[in-house]
């Protein structure tokens, strides 16, 4: 039987319809593979606006301001290190990687800043979340951002959406 994660995808917004969601899942569903996850697991997405973002950062972690996307792990792992199929939840038999936000107004600015389509940044977002998620970071600008960027692009490349 194939393993099955469960992504649900909420949306306070317009503009997030089936094909946006379907874009989310195989983002999510492709960095879960490239870093080894096996298991069934659970991501849940909210898909906001600024200003849904703003309190939910300013509640969520003192930061008075919108950003791009909000990642909050379940667990506390290193790069490379997974939680086990023990940590599953017993009622549904997932493991519950934890929560992620995103901006859709951030998405668009973004995406004309980069030059690049909505639909690669929202790709990206999502799978730079989900490396937060499995324990990546970016907090220096040395060894940690260049692991997390090279994880990025090599499944931003499995994806078939470069740069």
């Amino acid at each position: 039987m194939a393993k099955r994660h469960y992504i649900p995808v909420t949306a306070d917004v317009p503009g997030v319809d089936d094909k946006k969601r379907a874009l989310i899942r195989k983002a999510i569903c492709t960095a879960l593979a490239a870093e080894g996850v096996e298991f069934p697991c659970e991501v849940d997405v909210s898909v906001t606006s600024d200003g849904g973002i703003h309190q939910i950062n300013l509640d969520m972690r003192e930061v008075d301001r919108p950003t791009d996307v909000l990642s909050f792990p379940a667990f506390d792992l290193t790069p490379g290190e997974l939680p086990g199929e023990e940590d599953a939840d017993p009622a549904t038999g997932l493991v519950p990687l934890g929560d992620m936000v995103i901006s859709l107004e951030r998405v668009s600015a973004q995406a004309k800043e980069y030059g690049h389509s909505n639909r690669r940044e929202l790709a990206y977002l999502v799978v730079h979340s989900v490396l937060h998620l499995l324990g990546y970071d970016h907090l220096d600008e040395g060894p940690q951002k260049a692991q997390m960027r090279a994880r990025e692009d090599a499944i931003m490349a499995e994806l078939g959406i470069e740069r």
